[in-house]
């Protein structure tokens, strides 16, 4: 009787202790599977029920913390990775995770120290972390003296969802979003049909018209067949042609590998181990329908992602990002040119002035061809932040953050400008508790300040051939206000001085002429934070002496190589410019070499940089007629580095130099 009341009391015991670890095994082997799927909303959950039934363990904590970073929840990813970092064994990469949270959630102080931390702990990392550092020192600076831009959410067309990427589409915009309520286009109501990345509802692209008041109407969801039941957009219209350029995600068979198998964390894989890509198509708008929609010529949704396209306004150039072999990082702005015949040319990689080992995406173009995008790969205040450059094709001049508030520790990205180029909208995920991308109205504000400049004439010493910069009295300079036509004009005093009051957000552009001297103009956007605000400009004024070698600075070519580095046009575009100013005049634009490597190839180096720097310049727009290209190679060396003789680097580069010089009226060519 005992041993039977015993066993009855033991066996409920023992299977309790059986079924326990066994549906704790289920419950993790499900977590792992929502995980593996990309089900990222549905893996917390599961997560979270795993380790409400035990004790914490790095494998399920690392899920919980990976998930919100992939769901772009940095708010919960700080918290989680603080209690990975806990762990003794946890991998070193979760300290700079912990800290691009941090960052993101505007906690610099603290993304600093762990950004040391992980320079300090993981192998190699150290300059890297420095770099990190040294972008959070930035975006404490930017707070600190912040652009004069009002920023605010756009009324009347935020629905609590990510809605995201505006461009201007007749009489109102076309913007991406995944709101579930509105959506005339597909039943997405159900929690079947919704993504299984972020739980939310798949993209599609709606419609809102301006209003009178400046906010917006009620967004209607495109018709069929441009938005389907899975994700479509952002996109770009060419109005010229009444052609919408979109983004649709195409599924397929996924191939099991570690990482992320898609890197634009809008788009997600479904239950059935699919890899969902990016590619473009686009769709015509006839008599108020879309009809003839058609792929882009270069998807390839096997193989990468093509997608986020941008259209120059001449329909010449198409823009796109792109996670295809050869980049420079996750991901790379890429172009295409349009040929004679309509179709597409090759992609080409728009170069390291634009792209980097980070992420490079959401491309746009001003009316004014000014190209912005968004990067977390240059400095940055976390997240991804808003660039600009200048250039076109692979000629792009460094990337221009355009600071706070403007950008923020969060992401920010898909910039709509309008035709002044100083207000429109922006996404970003700021002021958000549930991280959610909305769109904000920013605008500019003009706010006078001084121009305080110097003009000096760079003069050499022949015997040292050291420099020094000599101010030139009396030069006239002139303030031309580009949106008034109105201008104002100083003599320069004995240092070379001159001052101007201007006004912040306006266009100016400042010649200056003296008798002996080259007419020199430079054309710039002021920006003024504050009314006790001084910019400071150096104008280098150049004798118009014919036959006198005149150096162009910072004209650099990569090793053994001819092509212009981005660098190096922003140098040629100041020579654009003098020539513009200057139409009387014809040069000889020369390129010298130092004297390694034999006469014969530092003469055909020479010739070739020689001419790649004239064609960089006739492509501006300057007459062939007006200019020759001349290589010396290494006939011509300024100082002791002649054949045989050990130098230095710095010695070496004295004599790897561009010049140009007046020819005198009588040469013909």
């Amino acid at each position: 009787m005992k041993i039977t009341l015993f066993l009855k009391l033991l066996l409920p015991a023992l299977i309790i202790a059986v079924i326990q670890p066994v549906a704790a095994q289920n419950a993790l082997k499900q977590a792992n599977r929502h995980f593996d799927k990309y089900e990222f909303s549905a893996a917390v959950t599961a997560y979270k029920n795993v380790l409400s039934a035990g004790e914490p363990s790095l494998p399920v904590v690392q899920r919980i913390a990976d998930s919100y970073r992939l769901m772009n929840n940095n708010r919960e990813a700080e918290f989680w990775y603080a209690q990975v970092v806990n762990f003794p064994d946890a991998d070193p990469v979760n300290l700079l995770h912990y800290a691009h949270a941090a960052k993101y959630n505007g906690n610099f102080d603290k993304a600093k120290e762990l950004y040391q931390n992980y320079g300090s702990r993981a192998a190699g990392k150290k300059e890297l972390a420095a770099k990190l550092v040294a972008s959070c020192d930035s975006a404490i600076a930017w707070q600190q003296n912040a652009r004069p831009y009002t920023i605010k959410k756009a009324a009347g067309i935020n629905a609590g969802s990510s809605d995201f990427s505006p461009i201007k589409f007749k009489d109102g915009i076309i913007f991406a979003s995944d709101r579930l309520s509105g959506d005339t286009t597909s039943t997405r109501q159900s929690s079947s049909t919704r993504s299984g990345w972020t739980g939310n509802g798949y993209i599609q692209l709606y419609f809102a018209p301006a209003t009178s008041d400046s906010t917006w109407g009620t967004p209607v969801a495109l018709p069929a067949p441009v938005n389907t039941g899975f994700h479509n957009g952002p996109a770009t219209f060419l109005e010229r042609e009444n052609l919408l350029f979109f983004t649709r995600v195409a599924a397929r068979k996924r191939v099991r590998r570690k990482g992320n198998a898609d890197p634009t964390s809008w788009f997600t894989s479904n239950a059935n181990l699919e890899t969902n890509r990016l590619e473009i198509y686009t769709a015509e708008l006839k008599k108020g329908n879309w009809e003839n929609v058609k792929p882009f010529r270069y998807n390839r949704p096997d193989a990468y992602s093509v997608g986020h396209p941008a259209v120059t306004p001449d329909g010449r150039i198409l823009y796109f990002v792109s996670d295809m072999p050869g980049g420079a990082g996750a991901t790379d702005i890429y172009y295409c040119e349009r040929q004679e015949n309509g179709s597409w040319g090759k992609p080409v990689n728009a170069g390291e002035g634009i792209n980097t080992p980070g992420r490079e995406s959401f491309p746009t173009v001003g009316a004014d061809g000014v190209l912005y995008f968004s990067s977390d790969g240059h400095l940055g205040m976390g997240g991804l932040d808003i660039f600009k450059a200048d250039g076109v094709h692979t000629r792009w001049h460094s990337a221009e953050n355009l600071q706070y508030p403007i950008n923020s520790s969060t992401d920010d990205f898909g910039m709509l400008l309008d035709s002044t180029g100083k207000a429109g909208l922006i996404t970003s995920d700021r002021l958000q508790a549930n991280t959610t991308d909305n769109l904000f109205a920013f605008d500019y504000i003009s706010i006078p300040c001084k121009v305080q400049g110097v003009v000096a004439e760079t003069v050499r010493d022949p015997r040292t051939r050291q420099t020094t910069q000599v101010p030139v009295e009396n030069a006239l300079v002139q303030l031309l206000n580009e949106e008034t036509g109105t201008f104002e004009q100083v003599a320069t005093d004995a240092k070379g001085h001159f001052y101007f009051n201007v006004n912040g957000g306006v266009q100016y552009t400042i010649r200056g002429s003296k008798g002996g001297y080259l007419t020199h103009a430079v054309t710039m956007m002021m920006e003024c934070n504050a009314p006790t605000d001084t910019l400071n400009l150096e104008v280098d004024f150049n004798r118009d002496t014919p036959e006198q070698p005149i150096l162009l600075k910072n004209i650099y070519y990569d090793l053994n190589k001819s092509e212009i580095r981005p660098d190096a046009a922003r140098e040629l575009d100041k020579l654009v410019r003098t020539l513009e100013e200057n139409p009387s005049i014809r040069i000889e634009l020369s390129s010298h070499t130092d004297s390694r490597e034999s006469a014969r190839y530092n003469q055909i180096l020479s010739d070739a940089r020689a001419r790649a720097a004239v064609n960089y310049i006739v492509s501006r727009g300057i007459p062939s007629s007006r200019i020759v290209a001349k290589g010396y190679g290494e006939t011509m060396i300024l100082n002791r580095c002649v054949d045989g003789v050990k130098c230095s680097e710095e010695e070496h580069q004295e004599n790897r130099r561009t010049e140009f010089k007046i020819l005198a009226p009588h040469i013909r060519f």
